[in-house]
């Protein structure tokens, strides 16, 4: 076998053809896309459009990414903190924060993963001047954060609430961010969904995005429905806790991300289960009217070991940030960040599939 590889190769190299080189996605983007960071996750747009944050790495400083400039600046470097796991505008300018408060082991599994459950909601004046204010709320993975309002929604789940929530049940709260001589906190608070209620077993439940512009439902993943594999997004009223599956699709991984500001479709990280988990996925457009029907955006599961994921569309519906993941990724882990410029998607060789490997 040794021989007929040597042999293979030479041949190859006798007729000036060079062997088939490993390729990420990186080294063939289509036009639509452009790489703007070689570092981060997490990513949000500000409510203008003009600039991007996100989280250095998990458990890291915050950065903001000035679309024009192409300039990086970090964030959080004027007080002490124990990193964070997410970041997001909220709609005023302020930042809102998701992060321990307290001093953890990175390099053990088990304080790592205690410390990303354990993470407290805080806020960040947009003028820098001083820590971020604690809003006293521990939230499982990210809050919802409301385009056009001063408003969050989040979920508890049982690593927050040994007391009340078994493994594999989550209720979510909603509530109102209000100013009190320029110091914010929450006000309204009430619990509007348990997972209790639902008809049928699952492993978590997590909320993502309100749908814009009456943000009076929200998108979020049903994980292990039946504790399969299945994953999906769900639609889920805010005001009754009534609940709707969108993707319906059994044998695929469907994650809700950010909702397209008309509200009438949500992103996705999508890939086939085939009993895994998690499996490798990329971005898709998905229709919240139940139908099930989405268009695929990304390719970069073509290429192996490599997705595409947290995709977060701007307040104008006309660019998508985005992910570079890994395989063997921690949840959430980004190695770069990327804009897709949706309108030159759909003009680019009929969409978004210039971007496919060439076989």
């Amino acid at each position: 076998m040794k021989n007929t590889i040597i042999w293979i190769l030479t041949l190859i190299a006798g007729f000036g053809i060079s062997p088939p080189v490993a390729q990420s996605p990186v080294d063939n983007l289509p036009e639509h896309i452009t790489m703007i960071t070689g570092f981060g996750e997490r990513p949000d747009w500000s409510h203008d459009g003009k600039k991007v944050i996100f989280v250095g790495k998990q458990f890291g400083d915050v950065f903001e990414y000035d679309v024009e400039t192409k300039f990086v600046k970090c964030l959080t470097l004027h007080y002490q903190h124990y990193g964070y796991t997410r970041v997001n505008y909220l709609s005023n300018g302020d930042i809102l924060l998701s992060g321990p408060i307290q001093q953890y082991d990175m390099k053990v599994k088990e304080e790592r993963g205690r410390a990303r459950s354990m993470s407290y909601l805080s806020i960040l004046s947009k003028e820098m001047d001083g820590p971020p204010t604690p809003l006293g709320v521990v939230a499982a993975e990210g809050p919802a954060v409301s385009r056009n309002q001063l408003k969050i929604a989040w979920e508890v789940a049982n690593a927050q609430d040994t007391l009340r929530l078994n493994q594999g049940q989550s209720i979510m709260f909603v509530a109102d961010i209000v100013y009190q001589d320029g110091v914010p906190r929450l006000a309204n608070q009430r619990q509007f969904f348990d997972s209790r209620n639902m008809p049928f077993t699952l492993r978590h439940v997590e909320t993502q995005d309100f749908v814009p512009p009456a943000d009076e439902k929200l998108v979020a993943t049903v994980y292990r429905k039946d504790l399969t594999t299945n994953t999906e997004t769900f639609l889920i009223d805010v005001k009754t806790g009534e609940f709707e599956n969108m993707s319906k699709s059994p044998d695929t991984y469907d994650e809700a991300e950010g909702v397209f500001p008309d509200g009438k479709y949500t992103t996705t990280e999508t890939g086939p289960s085939n009993g895994r988990n998690f499996p490798m996925v990329d971005i898709y457009k998905l229709i919240l009217d139940g139908s099930g029907k989405k268009e695929r955006l990304t390719y970069f599961s073509e290429y192996e070991g490599y997705k595409a994921t947290q995709s977060v569309i701007s307040d104008d519906g006309k660019k998508m940030v985005f992910q570079l993941g890994k395989s063997g990724d921690e949840a959430g882990q980004g190695h770069g960040l990327f804009i897709m410029d949706l309108e030159k998607a759909k003009v680019s060789r009929g969409g978004a599939e210039s971007q496919r490997k060439v076989k």
